[in-house]
């Protein structure tokens, strides 16, 4: 043991060594005392002092700790083989729970050894990388091989239609294609299999896709579940095909017309290191095939306008999380020199083949070698990923967290420069500073800084912004070169906010970021009519940012973003307001497509999955975080698509409701692992992709017309027996499980978070109301509706659809409500609850006078029509069930007429005064206003709409 090469600790790290001795020599002596000589002890307390990770497993195996660290050179890693020992480990296990406890055991063992490796002798950090991928490579296999076999056991050997065994193959992405894994790295992984086909040897067969589908189920709870032992790896799926939404596994064509009709840039990215874990005969027959997704045959420039959006991805991922002290994702950190390296891989790997290679440091010679990059660049950008991926495994094996996050402790400061090797932390400072300055300028050298393109001289403006005159003079100053404004306004308002700025600790880079941005944008402003509400709007935003220099500096840098937000202030004072409350939404202003091209309607989901896809599944603070960020940025793109006349009315709504089912979406799935992981899940779905459950939209939601500030009115069925129990260790009935998971998608939606609450949900409409249970069998729902249930309820049933679950659920939800709707009803009851409920409602809402009218609640206004929708419906679907297949008014009256319930004349009329009446519900929203109309021919329409309600309920 060469104790005379271990450097000396600090008087901090050496208190920590004798303390973390202490406790673990006594755990030992209580377990089974073991003779520990002063070379090795010198050496445990290396560790101890240098990682918590290290001291928690010792605490946790002593005996098996002490004596790995006994073996001669125990921390030299290459070369260093794995497979062999853990297969002899795992040949002796008997059911799914022993594998999974040899696999802990196992992997936190050699992570010792590897942490060692690295923090106390300093082993190269190439052969570091190369154990925790390899080590990952043979958990991964070992245990797939183990499920495999006793998948086989049950459900038979999966074969093709010729009789050949088809296996699963796993994709390695990231960082472990590379084979330069992280100390505590999740692990990015995708399933394919060969061909279709069924399995053979078993009482009963099943398809190749079924039984692939429930091997990985298995292998990622094998690697991914907490036990008691702790886990293997974090295990995330999200690359695969469809992202979250996809199926689990996927066949070699599936996958192959994927990446060839859908494949994204980003996907292009991730394939680069894609890598086949084990050796088989498939690997070259794959690789074939999806090389020309990756590597084009020609100079692919095309991924120069990819890396543009890409950097400005980084630049707002940077910004929006402060991510100052952060080695991997701050400016100049290992993200960038990922990102130059993989940039030319795409460029030119299609002709040059010997940059078709998944480990950066050995393409970066090769870079050198075909001349996309200087020896001098490629020296630096080497010398720093070695530096920082250094320090990142070293934070990490602080305490086997994933993080790359400079530590604020002092202990763990001092750990990380010792292990580096370095005397005191501000040195360290000092050269990480250089090598991520240095990275950074060869990432801007790549595509170039962003800058403002100056049009015109400012400097007037900069005198304006400067000045120290009075209000009065400073209005004549502005009207020089705006005469046409309202200056008075202007100034008063410039005045107020300069004063009010003085008032702030905003601090000399702050007050110096002011005075460069603040003439351009009086440059811009005062060029509009309306430069008195557009400037008073902005700085009611600068008001809130003016502590947050990055935001000012966005502003300033892109003039574009600063052009949009002048816009979008122009057009609407609630868009602004929302962007003052929700400042990271300057980010999304960069884009110049905000404006002119809203998102298609089924691309909600694959971008929210794609937004969440860097975010620890196991972080539910940032998972909430990012829900409301991606609700919030694609509201204000849609709302600019508003304002700008891109989307109609219809499609407004469209587009809201859209964004909400599929937050909605992700959200039960994040919910629902949650709830699984503690409960398991209702035994009857084990091997299914079914939920057994099913959400139903009301009102808006259900009408597909919700609006900016609408909450989300929801139901919750289920369709397991209640009594049923779940196949976790902690057991319990099915019922108890789905109000665990209502409640946790209830605790994501409604909790308040500094980034707002996610959707107000109203679950009052469940049966029972509030008084009811949270989520009930679809049988009983169905028995309440027919048996318990108050016409009013079945008015809101007219305006409900399933809006998440299996197929097969919600068409056995559409037959519910067909039946609760088709019932025979006595027509003068109908008649006489409609009418009752309808005054109620408007004796304590209606707001409208002689001189205005409420929009919703008005004679003749929203609620009126939907009420006769629903009240004609109710009436007739008996004997004309056609007109109860759609839940939204403007169908619903198309319905009647088709059915000849009412004219078309009609029909035109009440869709055309709705959809106006709703149109002009938003205009009020986006312009801050209350949902009222002084306008005589609204009044007018609405008078006659409401004329026609009374005419159409005597029929």
């Amino acid at each position: 043991m060469p104790e005379n090469s271990l450097r000396p600790l600090s008087l901090l790290l050496q208190e920590k060594a004798d303390n973390s001795w202490l406790h673990f020599s006594s755990r030992l002596a209580e377990d089974n005392e073991m003779l520990v000589e002063a070379p090795i002890k010198a050496s445990i307390c290396h560790g101890f002092a240098l990682s918590d990770f290290i001291y928690n497993v010792a605490m946790q195996m002593p005996n098996e700790f002490v004596t790995l660290v006994s073996e001669t050179r125990f921390y030299e890693l290459a070369p260093k083989s794995y497979e062999s020992i853990l297969e002899a480990q795992i040949r002796g296990c008997e059911n799914e729970m022993q594998l999974h406890s040899v696999l802990r055991k196992f992997r936190q063992l050699e992570m010792v050894r590897i942490a060692y490796a690295d923090l106390v002798y300093k082993q190269p950090l190439k052969f570091c990388l190369a154990a925790l991928s390899a080590l990952a490579d043979s958990l991964i296999s070992g245990a797939l091989s183990w499920l495999n076999s006793d998948c086989q056991d049950k459900w038979g050997k999966p074969v093709n239609s010729q009789g050949v065994e088809q296996p699963l193959l796993i994709y390695a992405m990231g960082k472990l294609g590379g084979k330069e894994l992280n100390f505590s790295s999740d692990i990015d992984l995708i399933f394919t299999y060969p061909e279709a086909g069924e399995t053979v040897g078993a009482r009963k067969s099943i398809d190749n896709h079924q039984y692939f589908t429930r091997l990985g189920q298995k292998l990622i709870t094998a690697l991914n579940q907490q036990t008691a032992d702790g886990f293997v790896y974090r295990v995330d799926m999200r690359l695969r095909p469809f992202g979250e939404s996809g199926p689990l596994v996927m066949s070699f064509s599936a996958l192959e017309d994927y990446y060839q009709e859908q494949g994204r840039d980003w996907e292009r990215y991730a394939m680069l290191k894609a890598r086949l874990i084990g050796s088989g005969d498939y690997h070259e027959q794959l690789q074939t095939m999806l090389k020309p997704f990756v590597f084009r045959r020609y100079i692919d420039f095309s991924v120069i306008e990819s890396l543009r959006k890409m950097k400005m991805m980084i630049a707002q991922e940077t910004r929006r999380k402060r991510l100052t002290n952060n080695i991997k994702l701050g400016a100049g950190g290992i993200r960038e020199i990922e990102f130059i390296v993989q940039v030319f891989q795409l460029i030119r790997g299609g002709r040059k083949v010997e940059l078709q290679e998944r480990n950066l440091l050995t393409v970066l010679p090769r870079l050198v070698d075909t001349g996309e990059l200087s020896p001098q660049s490629a020296s630096t950008l080497e010398q720093a990923y070695c530096f920082l991926r250094r320090a990142e495994n070293i934070i990490q094996a602080l305490n086997d967290e994933q993080t790359q996050t400079l530590p604020d402790l002092a202990l763990d400061q001092e750990r990380l420069i010792s292990a580096m090797g370095f005397d005191n932390w501000s040195v360290f400072i000092e050269t990480l500073n250089h090598h991520m300055d240095a990275v950074h300028q060869e990432f801007n050298a790549l595509i170039g800084e962003e800058s403002p393109k100056h049009s015109g001289d400012d400097h007037h403006w900069q005198t304006v912004w400067m000045s120290l005159e009075r209000e009065e003079d400073l209005a004549s100053l502005i009207s020089e070169q705006a005469p046409g404004i309202d200056v008075t306004t202007v100034a008063h308002v410039l005045s107020d906010f300069k004063q009010e700025l003085q008032k702030r600790s905003i601090g000399p880079r702050g007050r110096n970021m002011f005075d460069k941005l603040m003439p351009r944008l009086l440059l811009f402003v005062c060029r509009e009519n309306e430069a008195d509400v557009i400037l008073h709007r902005i700085l009611m935003i600068f008001h809130r940012i003016s502590t947050r220099t990055a935001y000012l500096e966005l502003l300033y840098e892109n003039e574009g973003a600063l052009k949009q937000l002048i816009k979008l202030c122009l057009a609407s004072e609630w868009i602004s307001e929302y962007i003052a409350k929700y400042p990271i939404l300057l980010d999304e202003l960069i884009d110049p497509k905000l404006l002119h091209n809203p998102p298609s309607l089924s691309s909600y989901l694959p971008d929210l999955q794609l937004h969440l896809l860097r975010v620890p599944e196991d972080d539910v603070e940032a998972q909430m975080d990012g829900l409301r960020h991606f609700k919030q940025s694609q509201q204000l793109r849609i709302a600019a698509a508003d304002v700008s006349g891109v989307l109609p009315l219809m499609k407004v709504s469209d587009h809201l409701t859209a964004l909400a089912s599929a937050i909605l979406s992700e959200v039960i799935h994040q919910a629902w692992g949650h709830t699984s992981r503690r409960f398991g899940i209702p035994s009857s779905l084990q091997g299914t992709d079914d939920k057994g459950f099913i959400v139903i939209g009301y009102g808006k939601m259900g009408g597909i017309e919700l609006g900016y500030s609408s909450d989300l009115d929801l139901v919750f069925l289920h369709n397991v027996d209640a009594n049923e129990l779940t196949n976790g260790e902690k057991q319990v009935p099915a019922s108890q499980f789905y109000m665990k998971l209502a409640q946790r998608i209830m605790h994501i939606f409604n909790t308040r978070m500094a980034s707002g609450m996610l959707y107000e949900l109203d679950m009052r409409l469940r049966p029972s109301g509030n008084s009811g249970m949270l989520v009930v069998h679809m049988d009983n729902f169905a028995e309440y509706q027919r048996n318990e249930a108050w016409t009013w309820e079945h008015q809101a049933l007219v305006r409900a659809r399933g809006i998440y679950g299996q197929p097969l659920l919600i068409d056995k939800f559409d037959r519910i409500r067909r039946d609760i709707l088709t019932l025979n009803r006595e027509s003068d009851k109908l008649l006489n609850d409609v009418q009752t409920m309808r005054e109620k409602m408007r004796a304590h809402l209606d707001e409208s006078d002689k001189d205005k009218v409420s929009l919703k609640h008005g004679r003749g206004g929203l609620v009126d029509i939907e009420f006769l929708a629903q009240y004609l419906v109710l009436k007739h679907a008996k004997e004309n069930p056609e007109i109860c297949l759609f839940s939204d008014n403007t169908r619903i009256f198309e319905s009647l007429a088709k059915q000849k319930l009412i004219s078309e004349e009609q029909a035109t009329q009440l869709v055309k005064t709705y959809q106006l009446l709703r149109n002009q519900g938003h205009i009020a929203t986006l312009k801050n206003t209350d949902s009222i109309t002084h306008e005589q021919e609204t009044i007018e329409m609405m008078e006659s709409s409401y004329l026609m309600c009374l005419e159409l309920l005597k029929i």
